[in-house]
């Protein structure tokens, strides 16, 4: 059985090392072991991925909203109310007035995963706390696709899951097949096409090496926003990244680890 204070204590010595451990675990052959360790993973992951992938401040813009006492009246946007008000005699309809507003751009995020080749451990559990990283920062206007030959849809756009299911929902992946990345590309830009959000954005996690399909630059070069997080430790793997992402116009970041989700994730993600 699995030691959850030993899991607990290990979590403190060595984050990585732990979700790496409930990342391995949860593919284990024992049912009640690997639905426990895909439980516990789901609330580790979350964990990880919150000291910095709460949502920034951000910029926002003004926009007209209903007006509230002690706040200006928009005088353009409440012209007709104030106009029959004053042919009339009568007070303004306070429910019909516009004040001035604060609002945020809305961001939708898809996450993309490569799941080619080995698919497993540290590269499960990194994929795992960049979904938890993207669920905090965007709530329900994010999804999640997994691709090697094929694209798996892990949490569609707008569907409202729990963070922690869609944690664990990808710890059940394993390495798959090729890497067709210009399907996975396509796949991600489907999936924001059907959200309303200002802004749209494609978070990748992969070495951007493609070895089955088409030339995934045209798909890349048509996103509005492409943001490409590869591994550290294999410097290929590293470099190719890096290239693919200068050459389709897209920001760069390398992550040591589940770990480092969270600061990666924030450099890209202004």
């Amino acid at each position: 059985m699995l030691d959850e204070e030993a899991l607990s204590a290990l979590e403190q010595r060595d984050p990585d090392a732990a979700m790496t451990l409930v990342a391995e675990m949860s593919g284990a052959t024992d049912r009640r072991l690997r639905l426990l360790a895909r439980a516990l993973a789901g609330r580790i992951m979350v964990r990880a991925a919150s000291p910095r992938g709460a949502p920034r401040p951000g910029i926002g813009r003004i926009r007209p909203t209903r007006w509230q006492p002690g706040v200006d009246i928009d005088v353009d946007e409440s012209m007709d109310t104030l106009l029959s008000a004053a042919l009339t005699g009568s007070a303004p309809d306070a429910e019909r007035l516009r004040g001035p507003g604060w609002s945020r751009p809305a961001t939708a995020v898809c996450l993309v995963v490569d799941r080619s080749g080995s698919m497993g451990g540290e590269r499960l559990a990194t994929a795992a706390v960049a979904a938890a990283a993207v669920a905090l920062r965007s709530a329900d206007d994010y999804s999640v696709i997994a691709f090697g030959s094929a694209v798996k849809t892990v949490k569609a756009q707008g569907q409202p899951r729990e963070v922690e299911r869609v944690v664990e929902d990808l710890l059940q992946l394993r390495g798959h097949g090729r890497t067709d990345l210009a399907a996975a590309l396509r796949a991600a830009t489907a999936q924001l096409e059907t959200s309303r959000a200002t802004r749209r954005m494609v978070l990748l996690l992969s070495d951007a090496r493609s070895t089955s399909g088409d030339d995934p630059l045209p798909a890349a070069r048509a996103l509005d926003e492409l943001l490409v997080l590869a591994p550290v430790g294999a410097t290929e793997s590293g470099d190719q990244a890096r290239s693919f992402a200068r050459t389709s116009g897209a920001r760069f970041a390398e992550v040591a680890g589940p770990s480092g989700i969270p600061a990666a994730v924030a450099s890209l993600w202004p």
